[in-house]
């Protein structure tokens, strides 16, 4: 396990975050995962990957929260036969299983899902957060979705709200608060090609590469 090492990154929605990441596993030569894994876990889980969608990065809100009102982070063996009762925290509890497996096999790069918190006894990792400018943001929210200024700006909001209320119900910590990462920048400052040799260059740095 010494030589490997796990990049993890969080991002704002139109940030670039995203292709800083692709970039970032091509020039390490490492393995990239955003949404790879809700296909990953859904194969080791033996549930449908729907399950999985559909909870992605959102927080638990299903009858067993309900008729508890208490977190259910762990099943059993056998509960993946009660799929209609399976919480998002389960399904949470699953994706954390196959990222710290793949972690522990060869080194990666991680996009969102509270990897850094998932990984956060691992020896060799970075923790990065991806922000940018607005204006940015926008014409990058636009032109890869198609879509007009106004709704650009409402997607945005609305997930970055999501992440936040992700992250911090599963993390107990900050989604984009600085003291949270070892590095939290502004891909509107280098733009994308500069951020990457900047951020390669800091973990670089940071593991002794």
């Amino acid at each position: 396990m010494a030589d490997k090492f796990v990049i993890n990154i969080g991002r704002q929605l139109g940030s670039g975050g995203k292709e800083i990441g692709e970039r970032l596993a091509r020039e390490f030569g490492i393995s990239f995962y955003d949404k790879e894994l809700l296909c990953l876990t859904s194969k080791e889980s033996g549930l449908s990957e729907e399950f999985f969608e559909n909870a992605d990065e959102k927080t638990s809100r299903n009858m067993i929260n309900g008729l508890f009102g208490m977190r259910f982070p762990f099943i059993g063996d056998n509960a993946s036969v009660y799929t209609n009762y399976l919480s998002n925290d389960a399904l949470f509890k699953m994706q954390s299983d196959v990222i710290r497996k793949l972690a522990d096999e060869k080194s990666c790069l991680f996009v969102g899902r509270c990897a850094d918190y998932v990984l956060r006894d691992y020896p060799r990792c970075v923790n990065l957060f991806i922000a940018a400018g607005m204006e940015d943001r926008i014409d990058r929210v636009m032109r890869r979705q198609g879509i007009e200024q106004e709704k650009a700006e409402a997607l945005i909001e609305k997930v970055d709200k999501k992440r936040s209320s992700y992250y911090n119900y599963y993390s107990y910590k900050t989604w984009g608060a600085a003291a949270t990462y070892h590095l939290c920048i502004d891909s509107s400052v280098l733009g994308i090609p500069d951020t990457v040799e900047f951020l390669k260059e800091f973990i670089c740095k940071k593991l002794k590469l």
